[in-house]
């Protein structure tokens, strides 16, 4: 059974006051792992597990999508959590993740906390290339970008140098599961196709069951969003869980394609072999 909750996203869903904010972190469940994906701006994402039950003591890994802050924000309250630990997860992560980054305005968008400061509490993995943290589980490294029309824009700059920046350290957990793909994003800003094309062939399996994650089709041309939805249904994922960064217009342009479920926080899904998903809200 794979099992995720979502404890930071911009929407909430009702029946229990959990908080929201601008940002991702997913607690996974699999191959005998706990794993945190990404960790929102804030807090808010070890308030809401409190709530909802989830300990983030016990963590075996925790991911990070990439290095802007609304998926890295909340890491100096792991530190703070996990300093005195005897038993710490491994931050796994693209190379050039802990980078300070500014946005197109000029604010700060980058991890609050230093690569030396986050690598005195916890063991960091960099890893540009496939590598498997279990047996079904692969964490995607640097995403090959191919298509001709998803991440040409940079989203910012780097700091020091001024570079634009194309997020290259933009990643994705790629799941085996009965002999098909989950895949989680954070905000696919190396396109979402490419991110499918690449896991279709390191895992060597077409049958996509799941896409969770932002899409990062908020401010996207028409032709992007046209175009990333007809090659999606081209895919054709049995479950596309869009959150974060996809944008309410996308998500009615995707709604009209493919099978899209709303979540928020709170949200719990469970896949089993036996059913291609199912969603609990918090009650």
């Amino acid at each position: 059974m794979f099992q995720l909750t979502v404890l930071a996203d911009n929407n909430t869903i009702i029946d229990k006051y959990l908080l929201g904010e601008p940002a991702l972190s997913f607690y996974i469940e699999y191959d005998n792992k706990k794993i945190l994906f990404d960790t929102g701006y804030s807090d808010v994402f070890i308030s809401n597990a409190a709530k909802l039950g989830i300990s983030l003591k016990d963590l075996d890994f925790i991911v990070l999508s990439h290095g802007h802050n609304d998926h890295t924000g909340g890491i100096k309250y792991l530190v703070e959590m996990y300093k005195n630990a005897d038993k710490k997860p491994v931050i796994i992560a693209c190379s050039g993740v802990f980078t300070q980054r500014y946005d197109l305005k000029d604010r700060e968008f980058g991890s609050p906390l230093s690569k030396e400061e986050i690598e005195s509490c916890f063991k960091v993995k960099y890893i540009d290339t496939p590598k498997n943290l279990t047996e079904n589980i692969c964490f995607l490294g640097k995403i090959p970008r191919v298509t001709d029309f998803e991440a040409k824009e940079p989203v910012g700059f780097i700091a020091d140098t001024d570079a634009p920046d194309f997020v290259e350290d933009d990643s994705a957990l790629a799941i085996k599961f009965d002999n098909e793909i989950i895949l989680i994003t954070g905000c696919s800003h190396s396109g979402i196709i490419n991110i499918c094309k690449y896991a279709q062939k390191i895992l060597g399996l077409q049958n996509i069951n799941s896409i969770i994650g932002g899409l990062h089709l908020h401010n996207a041309p028409k032709d992007v969003v046209s175009k990333t939805t007809e090659l999606l249904a081209g895919i054709h994922p049995k479950n596309v869980y869009a959150c974060h960064c996809t944008g309410l217009n996308s998500l009615c342009r995707l709604n009209l394609r493919l099978n899209l479920k709303e979540i928020g926080c709170g949200t719990n899904i469970i896949i089993t072999p036996n059913e291609s998903g199912r969603v609990h809200h918090p009650k």
